[in-house]
């Protein structure tokens, strides 16, 4: 069921919203029982009292109607845009638990959340997440009387994430978490604006107002980042938060104007109008411009994405990068093109995923943005996330973006649902691709149209029973079709998914194994693109979506990245602090189209990694030292510890990226690859 917001109505009643179901849930406390659910709209979020009678958010608006474009949120129907397939409606339904009856339902913006009553005004305050506003319905109407935008600046795109409220009694001011801006935004009701603001910690999502002493409460989400929740030390994984309560004493008119001071700096809104700024008309090209819409020297970006590894795991062994040999367990002898190729160009040693694993990891990757839904719901897996329409941001995708501004774009398996038929084992599959008996065929689909549209419907996305290699002898037969065409597509996304590994299941790749395989497909293709008619035209960047509780004596966020072209730096170690953002904007330039919100806006792209004299050589490929189909044993041939892991990974969901319990996944993969030696994390 999934539940989520929780109203105590009176002593011995209580109304749970239970997410999944679409219903709200009465129970009776005296008797510990559920004694009805009333159905109301999708995805119901949160609730608020008017006497008898409960005011009902829904995460993903009303139920569709005949004509509706939809898409399904785990499992429900719902209303979704026909070209981003983002949720395009947005609900409050107001009902009476105890007939169990809806006495009305009014439409308000995207992702609404939470909510505060002022009763005496008969006046229902809705945050839109989706749409950075507040939604005020006159209770007797049942409709929105006024919209109150909380972005601190009229001309910031969408970015804000307004999601918890709390109003003050004499109903004068509403105090708003903005999410994504760390900020609380504090709102003169009468006025209908915001009058101020006050930094907090990361991703507010909670409030609560102490009238007697004159104190804001604010529970933020993230807190202060990747610390230990018990010492609070940095201990190199990103699974590892710490969560804050900020108590603030001071809401002054003064507090509100430093607060807004430290709030424009902080989330550069200071520099709004250089970033706003058009293109200059006599720019000249280079790899990447200064300014949207600014040519480029580039008109092809691949961007490849992998699974799930952290900086240390891979390339803490380079002497020349700030790495940890300790903490690599996949060094040059498993990734050979891994090394070679940050060696050959650029070595980025601080680079950072803003996520931690597929759920939220994918969404920084492909949208450089995450909703209020994917913060909240993160990793539980009781709802849906991936191709979930309430886990995208309406600002859309990277390629929605290109679409939308006249460029053309193909997928590589992200966002695309895998197929195999007839079913077989890895050494079966892989043998069969190996030898070209064509005994199996493989191929992929999606429900998000521009993919749909756009695919290579033989390149499957998220699937163990699939070699990397495969995937990219597919992408590399679509190239070679493309070069006798003569044109070849302004955007290419690439997924590359089995750096992941599934642990020590018998009968699929060692962890070894899969990390060869993803490591010869990358080289594999790196070299077919540097040898083709497209190369001096072409930047190849390359990201893990997450580091999936990896290790890493920097930061658990600390990730592999790449920047591939004739532009690129050779034989060069970059430092700037980087994160998957600033490579979405470093797309949006290269590709001259426009920043989609507030995050991409303000990153800072990877112009560090490029010089404006090109250097054409082609990438040479290194041949694997390990076996691609160097199979973990059946378990009739194990023992010990090695049979105790294989059983656990049998264990773990491998059917979706990230579902498996990351910390026993982790840990089997660091036994598998260093034996006895103490696992890293607690000590550091």
């Amino acid at each position: 069921s999934s539940p989520g917001g929780v109203l105590v109505q009176n002593q011995s009643t209580v109304a749970v919203a239970l997410s999944r179901k679409n219903t709200v849930a009465v129970v009776d406390l005296n008797r510990w029982a559920v004694v009805r659910e009333v159905p109301v709209g999708v995805a119901p979020y949160g609730m608020v009292s008017y006497g008898h009678l409960v005011c009902v958010s829904h995460w993903g608006g009303r139920h569709p109607k005949p004509g509706d474009k939809t898409g399904r949120t785990a499992g429900s129907p719902m209303i979704i845009d026909p070209v981003t397939s983002t949720a395009a409606s947005g609900s409050v339904s107001v009902i009476d638990t105890f007939s169990g009856k809806t006495l009305g339902t009014v439409d308000v913006g995207l992702h609404p959340c939470a909510l505060a009553m002022d009763e005496s005004q008969k006046l229902l305050y809705v945050a839109n997440a989706n749409s950075d506003t507040i939604s005020v319905i006159d209770f007797d109407k049942r409709k929105v009387v006024k919209t109150i935008p909380v972005r601190p600046l009229k001309d910031l795109p969408f970015g804000c994430i307004p999601n918890a409220l709390s109003l003050t009694a004499d109903g004068k001011r509403l105090y708003v978490a903005n999410g994504t801006n760390n900020a609380v935004a504090v709102v003169d009701t009468a006025e209908g604006r915001v009058v101020g603001f006050l930094p907090v910690g990361w991703f507010p999502s909670g409030l609560a107002l102490d009238e007697s002493r004159g104190w804001l409460h604010v529970a933020n989400l993230k807190g202060v980042g990747s610390l230990h929740p018990i010492t609070g030390r940095h201990v190199g994984h990103s699974d590892d938060s710490l969560g804050s309560v900020s108590i603030i004493t001071d809401l002054s008119k003064a507090a509100l104007e430093a607060g807004g001071k430290t709030v424009a700096e902080t989330n550069r809104h200071t520099r709004l109008q250089e970033h706003l700024a058009g293109p200059d008309p006599n720019a000249k090209p280079v790899p990447v411009p200064h300014r949207h819409g600014e040519p480029s020297v580039f008109e092809h970006v691949i961007y490849v994405i992998k699974e799930n590894r952290t900086y240390d795991q891979i390339l803490g062994d380079l002497p020349q990068g700030n790495g940890d040999p300790s903490l690599c367990i996949f060094g040059r002898d498993i990734t050979p093109n891994h090394h070679a190729l940050v060696e050959e160009f650029v070595l980025l040693d601080n680079f950072y995923c803003s996520g931690v694993r597929s759920a939220d990891g994918h969404n920084w990757t492909d949208e450089g943005i995450v909703t209020d839904y994917v913060e909240k719901v993160l990793g539980l897996f009781v709802r849906s996330h991936g191709d979930d329409p309430l886990s995208f941001a309406p600002s859309g995708f990277i390629w929605d973006n290109a679409l939308a501004n006249g460029k053309t774009f193909r997928c590589y398996g992200e966002h695309v649902e895998p197929h195999l038929d007839p079913m077989g084992t890895f050494k079966e599959v892989y043998d069969d691709f190996i030898k070209g008996t064509g005994k199996y065929k493989i191929w992929g689909d999606s429900d998000i149209p521009a993919i749909a549209a756009n695919l290579c419907p033989t390149y499957p996305g998220f699937a163990p029973l699939i070699s990397d290699v495969y995937r990219a002898a597919e992408f590399i037969k679509e190239l070679k079709a493309f070069e006798t065409k003569g044109t070849y597509p302004n955007l290419a996304v690439v997924f590359l998914p089995n750096d992941h590994t599934v642990g020590t299941i018998p009968g699929f790749p060692t962890p070894a194994a899969a990390l060869a395989d993803n490591d010869l497909a990358l080289g594999r293709l790196v070299e077919a693109v540097s040898h083709s008619k497209f190369w001096p035209k072409t930047c190849i960047l390359v990201v893990e979506d997450d580091p999936f509780s990896g290790w890493d004596h920097v930061d658990g966020h600390r990730t592999v990245a790449m920047a591939i072209s004739p532009y690129t730096k050779r034989n060069v170690v970059v430092s700037t602090r980087y994160t998957q953002p600033g490579m979405v904007k470093t797309i949006e330039l290269m590709l001259g189209i426009p920043a989609m919100h507030q995050m991409d806006l303000f990153a800072h792209p990877m112009r560090e990694c490029f010089t404006t004299k090109p250097d054409y050589t082609p990438y040479k490929c290194r041949d694997n030292n390990v076996a691609l189909d160097k199979l973990t044993a059946s378990l009739d041939r194990l023992e010990g510890q090695a049979r105790a892991d294989a059983l656990a990974s049998m264990q773990l969901d491998m059917d979706e990226e990230d579902k498996a319990d990351e910390t026993t996944l982790n840990r089997i993969v660091w036994r598998t690859m260093k034996g006895d030696a103490p696992y890293p994390g607690r000590k550091r």
